[in-house]
């Protein structure tokens, strides 16, 4: 059996203090023999792939680790199976088909005690963030998350196109729903996004080339030298 934890990537900010703390309610109630802990770097500007990097590379190779956003819930069931699957297929798993995002109106509603699947909600077409399910030989077989993409903006959508180039597959989807918790949303603009969008321009130009991502990937400072393809 593997080991499982649970990792959240968290700098407190005074919108997210409410998502954050229903969120460790969450998982207290439902998986209350599940270690979770909060993780964060020196970072003057919060780096959520560096700490997803650091929260997978302390585990052993064969533990399974929830990357799990601060302010987003899960489905119990959706996530139990994407842990029974991460420990055995060699791919990242997304515990959801549907990903909800609940605004202001949506989460007000969750806070009365409306359950999670009857309040309103946008639904967000494409999501491949919020929750994770991995183990470190995972992660690391395809790079983990390039730590360049400092702040926010496009560090998942380049994990993908890596992850589908690498192991030659995108992440597994599991069917269920995870739920996205309002707070004020961070400023996408600026010297730091800006660089982040060009960044992401090379990972779309080199989605599919074997040759070309992996040393994408390698250029990162904090790199992890195990990268391989599939059936190595």
């Amino acid at each position: 059996m593997s080991r499982v934890v649970v990792a959240v990537p968290w700098r407190p900010q005074a919108s997210r203090l409410d998502a954050f703390d229903r969120l460790v309610t969450w998982h207290q109630r439902h998986l209350p023999d599940v270690e979770l802990r909060t993780i964060d770097t020196d970072d003057a500007i919060f780096n959520v792939a560096r700490c997803r990097n650091q929260a997978v590379g302390a585990e052993g190779g064969d533990d399974v680790v929830v990357l799990n956003d601060a302010d987003t819930l899960p489905e119990r069931d959706a996530l139990l199976r994407a842990i029974e699957a991460a420990a055995a297929v060699r791919a990242v798993h997304l515990p959801y088909t549907e990903y909800r995002w609940f605004g202001a109106a949506g989460s007000a509603q969750y806070a009365d005690g409306v359950p999670a699947d009857e309040c309103d909600f946008e639904l967000v077409r494409g999501a491949c963030s919020g929750v994770t399910v991995t183990t470190p030989a995972t992660w690391f077989a395809h790079g983990g998350q390039d730590e360049r993409f400092s702040g926010w903006g496009f560090e998942d959508a380049a994990w993908y196109l890596a992850h589908q180039t690498m192991l030659g597959r995108p992440p597994v989807r599991t069917a269920g729903r995870v739920y996205a918790l309002h707070h004020v949303p961070a400023e996408r603009r600026g010297h730091q996004y800006d660089a982040n969008a060009r960044l992401m321009a090379r990972y779309e130009a080199a989605a599919g080339d074997r040759t070309t991502m992996p040393q994408l990937i390698a250029e990162a400072p904090t790199a992890r030298n195990a990268l391989a393809g599939p059936g190595s």
